[in-house]
């Protein structure tokens, strides 16, 4: 029987605590159960470029 895969909501919830870097032991079970490792490496570069981003906007809004 194939196993659930998680939808996108899902795998950027996992990506977001992967960042701040706390994750409950049965989450991260859970989610190394039913996430797409292409879907996470995506949602991780979105993720990243959106924070960059808003960085570099909030400097950019403090300097000028």
């Amino acid at each position: 029987m194939a196993e659930r895969r998680a939808g996108f909501l899902a795998t950027l919830r996992a990506v977001l605590w992967s960042f701040v870097g706390v994750r409950k032991r049965h989450a991260y079970d859970e989610d190394a159960r039913t996430l797409d490792p292409r879907a996470v490496i995506v949602a991780g570069l979105i993720a990243g470029l959106i924070f960059v981003l808003t960085i570099v906007a909030v400097v950019t809004w403090v300097v000028g």
